[in-house]
C-alpha cells in the first residue's frame, strides 16, 4: 500500500472517531448512556428480530438477482457471504462499501464475470436505496395531507406540499421503468450504427436488458426491497419505542430515508457518528431531544453488531470457496 493510500486511511479512521465523539459530546455522554440502559428489552428484542429478517431478506435478494446475472449460488453460501459483508461493514471504515467489494469479489471467485458479480452487488444496493427514498417520500405525503407533520406547517405547504410529495412519489416509482426503456432506446440507437462503435459494456448491458425473465427478476427486487426497508424501518422505529419514543409508523419511514442515507457515507465505521447526526437533525423535527434520538440510533447500531458477531466467526473460520 502506498504512503498516500495509507495516509488517507488513517485520515479516515480519524475522521470517522472524531465524528462520532462529537455527536456523543454534544448529545451528552451520560444522557446518552442513561437512555440506552434504561432501553425495554421487549423492544430491544423486536428490533433484533426485524433487523435480522432484513439482512436475511437482503441476502435472498442478492442471491436471487445474482443467480437471474448468471451465476447460481446457495442459500446458505449466499447468506453466509452476506453475513460477512455486514461484519466487514462494521469492522472497516467505508460504511457499506467495505461488504459490498467483499461480496463482488467473493462471488467473482466462485466464478461469476467481473462485471457481472459487481453489477449484482451495486443493483442490490440501489433497489434497496430506492424502495427507502420511495417509502420516505409517501410518508412525508401522507403525513403532510393528514395535517400531522410533528412542527407547525402552513396551510399552503399542507395544500401544495402534498399533491407534489406524491408527484415525486409517482416520479420515483416509474423512475426504473424509464430507465429501462431509455436503455433499450439507446441500444436500439447503437445497433444502427457499425460494431466498432459499440462498447463492450453496452454489448454487456443489452443481454442484461434483453434477459429472460426481466420482469419478473424486477417485480421480485421490488417485492424484497419493500420487505427490507419496512423490517428496516420497523427496527429503528423498535429502538425507538425501546427508549420511549413513541412516533406514527409514517413518521419513522420519513425520518428513515435521511439516517439511513448518512450511515452510508464512507467516512465512518459501520455508520456510526454519520447515523447519529442525520437521527438529530430528522427527529428534532418531530420535537425529540437529542439523546434519546442518539441512544436510538445506537440501539440500532448494535442489532448490526451483534450480527457482525456471526458474520466475524463466519471470517475466522474462513472464506467462501473459489470455483474450479
Amino acid at each position: 500500500m502506498s504512503t498516500r493510500r495509507r495516509r488517507a486511511g488513517w485520515g479516515r479512521v480519524a475522521a470517522a472517531a472524531a465524528l462520532v465523539a462529537a455527536i456523543f459530546w454534544w448529545a451528552d455522554p451520560a444522557k446518552v448512556w442513561q437512555e440506552v440502559a434504561g432501553a425495554d428489552p421487549v423492544w430491544l428484542l423486536a428490533g433484533l428480530t426485524a433487523s435480522t429478517l432484513a439482512n436475511i431478506i437482503s441476502a435472498l435478494r442478492w442471491r436471487a438477482l445474482a443467480s437471474w446475472l448468471g451465476h447460481v449460488i446457495g442459500v446458505r453460501e449466499a447468506a453466509g457471504i452476506y453475513f460477512r459483508g455486514v461484519a466487514i461493514n462494521a469492522l472497516l471504515p467505508g460504511a457499506v462499501l467495505g461488504g459490498d467489494v467483499y461480496r463482488a469479489v467473493a462471488l467473482h471467485r466462485r466464478g461469476q464475470l467481473a462485471m457481472e458479480a459487481s453489477l449484482s452487488v451495486l443493483l442490490d444496493r440501489l433497489s434497496g436505496l430506492w424502495m427507502l427514498i420511495v417509502l420516505g417520500v409517501v410518508s412525508s405525503a401522507w403525513g403532510v395531507a393528514g395535517g400531522h407533520f410533528g412542527v407547525p406547517v402552513p396551510e399552503a405547504l399542507r395544500v401544495i406540499g402534498s399533491p407534489l410529495l406524491a408527484l415525486a412519489a409517482a416520479l420515483l416509482l416509474v423512475a426504473p421503468v424509464g430507465a429501462v426503456l431509455a436503455l433499450r432506446l439507446m441500444l436500439r440507437a447503437q445497433s444502427r450504427g457499425t460494431d466498432d462503435n459499440c462498447a463492450e459494456w453496452l454489448v454487456r448491458a443489452a443481454l442484461i436488458v434483453r434477459h429472460h425473465g426481466a420482469v419478473r427478476q424486477y417485480a421480485l427486487q421490488l417485492v424484497a426491497s419493500l420487505a427490507v426497508q419496512l423490517l428496516s424501518i420497523g427496527a429503528f422505529g423498535f429502538a425507538g419505542l425501546a427508549l420511549g419514543i413513541d412516533l406514527p409508523l409514517w413518521v419513522w419511514a420519513a425520518v428513515a430515508v435521511p439516517v439511513f442515507l448518512m450511515a452510508t457515507l464512507p467516512v465512518s465505521f459501520g455508520g456510526w457518528g454519520t447515523r447519529e447526526a442525520g437521527a438529530v437533525l430528522a427527529l428534532a423535527m418531530f420535537a425529540v431531544p437529542a439523546a434519546p434520538a442518539v441512544g436510538a440510533s445506537v440501539v440500532y447500531g448494535l442489532f448490526a453488531l451483534v450480527q457482525a458477531v456471526f458474520g466475524g466467526a463466519l471470517l475466522a473460520a474462513g472464506g467462501p470457496r473459489s470455483a474450479p
